[in-house]
């Protein structure tokens, strides 16, 4: 039975973590399509690991995904802080199951993160969003008709996106858009259709992971941020190029490593 409670898989792997020389932890990151670039501004890992060493993690998939789990020493001053850096992820379209999807947000809280920070690339709704934009998520629409908490555990998701963290990312970050975030299941993209409905729904983009993640971050008590990458404007004639998608995620990303990193330190930086 306890071999089948993903709670306790989720502590199984952050033991065998910390014998592989990751310490107790402060903030988890989260690296969407493209974003592992960001991490070139963070210097070398104190530790890495590939995520198929470590109990329940699957070896992401998706284009743009790397495939480590890393330990960073954010910052050199009084509020330096531990990072716990996935550079990939599981997402809900790779049909494993929602627990697979949110395992490294339980893993990082058993690790001792009390922050979490999630990186994606989405579709925009804005035309004034160019590719490239990073918005600050600031409410999401789960359209998956999925939840990673099992039976009647009722979470608050009021203010699910922290307005402490994201009030941090617009100081270090000044030119960030705002805006809601919607989470289909994928893999294909939306029809126009599909985007229409969302626009009307509130949505300013669209994406296929995160939600599912901050839910459960969300459970376990961890403030959460979330940074999504403009790389396509919906509805154009010329429709979406996955490759591109990514290709534009990691240039956009590695321009903003070093923006990332502070907000990193402010966020889940010791006192």
């Amino acid at each position: 039975m306890e071999a089948s409670n993903p709670y306790a898989v989720a502590r199984t792997a952050a033991d065998a973590l910390r014998q592989r020389g990751f310490d107790e932890h402060d903030v988890l990151l989260v690296l969407g399509s493209g974003w592992s670039a960001a991490t070139d501004a963070f210097g070398e890992p104190v530790a890495s690991v590939p995520f198929t060493e470590i109990p329940g993690f699957l070896p992401p998939v998706a284009e743009g995904h790397g495939q480590e789990i890393r330990s960073y020493a954010v910052g050199d001053g009084p509020r330096s802080c531990r990072v716990l850096a996935f550079t990939g992820r599981t997402h809900l379209y790779e049909g494993h199951g929602v627990d697979a999807v949110v395992h490294a947000t339980r893993t990082a809280a058993a690790l001792g993160c009390t922050t979490a920070v999630y990186t994606n690339a989405n579709g925009a709704f804005r035309p004034d969003w160019r590719p490239g934009t990073c918005m600050i998520v600031t409410d999401h629409l789960n359209l998956t008709a999925c939840s990673p908490l099992p039976g009647a555990r009722f979470v608050d998701l009021t203010t699910a996106y922290s307005p402490r963290l994201r009030a941090i990312a617009r100081q270090h970050g000044p030119d960030f858009a705002e805006g809601v975030y919607a989470m289909l299941p994928g893999p294909h993209y939306e029809t126009r259709a599909e985007g229409a409905m969302l626009r009307l729904f509130g949505a300013d983009a669209v994406g296929m992971s995160t939600v599912l993640e901050v839910i459960a971050a969300r459970e376990l008590g961890l403030e959460v941020l979330a940074l999504s990458m403009v790389t396509v404007t919906e509805g154009l004639d010329a429709g979406i190029d996955p490759s591109a998608v990514v290709e534009i995620a990691a240039r956009s990303a590695a321009a903003l490593g070093s923006t990332l990193g502070r907000i990193l330190e402010s966020a889940g930086g010791r006192s």
